[in-house]
Formats: C-alpha cells, structure tokens, sequence
C-alpha cells in the first residue's frame, strides 16, 4: 500500500432527475441532492486511492464534514475534486470540493479509514 498525502482525483456527472432532492426523498425542491453530492465527493476520495490500495484491502468512509453551498439545476455538470491532506495510521482525511460552471457547490472533509475486506464483511450486522 502506497498512501501519499497529495493524491488527488476527480470525479464528474451531470444532474439527472433522479439526483435531485424528491427522487432521493431528502426535500421537495428539484435541484442536486445533498446526498448525491456526498457520493460524489466519496467517488473522487476513492478514485484519489485507485491503485494506492490494493485487495484484499479497501477503504470505507467514516466521516463526512459537508457544507451544501449552491443549489444545481437538473442537466448541469458537476465536478468533485479530492485531495489526501492527512493519513493517520489506517485514517484517511480528504479535502472535497464540488463545482460547477458558476462556481463552488459544496466543500468540507471526508476521511476514509483503511480495511480489510474480509475482516470488515465479517463484522457486518
């Protein structure tokens, strides 16, 4: 496993209907869902990692700190970006940022902590 702090990645969509606040059933207004952005922002940590960790290892997020910022109209691009800023023994902390063509939409910290597969599936409830 090679986990360097300045591992960067990013991650793109474009906002569908079924990534807005009423499909995700998290509000009533038709814009970019708060969760749909933490997936993005997760989906860059990972890809950040692709290759720094390799089976049977994996990652698994712990910790989101995310302010929403703007609301994003259906048909829009999207982009997270994530860069390792801290590895501490197994934990893994992420600055994210999400942006769109206006400008910044989200940003905060995610921090994922490495595991073994196996050992992890085996604790599942």
């Amino acid at each position: 496993m090679t986990v360097t702090i300045g591992l960067t990645a990013t991650a793109s969509m474009v906002v569908s209907e079924a990534d807005t606040a009423p499909a995700m059933r998290t509000g009533a207004v038709e814009v970019l869902a708060t969760p749909r952005v933490v997936a993005l922002c997760e989906e860059a940590c990972c890809a950040a990692l692709a290759g720094a960790v390799v089976p049977p290892k994996t990652t698994v997020g712990v910790r989101v700190q995310l302010d929403h910022l703007a609301p994003v109209s259906v048909g829009t691009t999207v982009t997270a970006e994530a860069t390792l800023e801290r590895v501490e023994g197994r934990r893994l902390v992420f600055t994210v940022s999400a942006s769109d063509h206006a400008g910044l939409v989200a940003a905060g910290r995610m921090t994922r902590v490495v595991v073994e597969t196996d050992t992890f599936l085996a604790k599942a409830r």
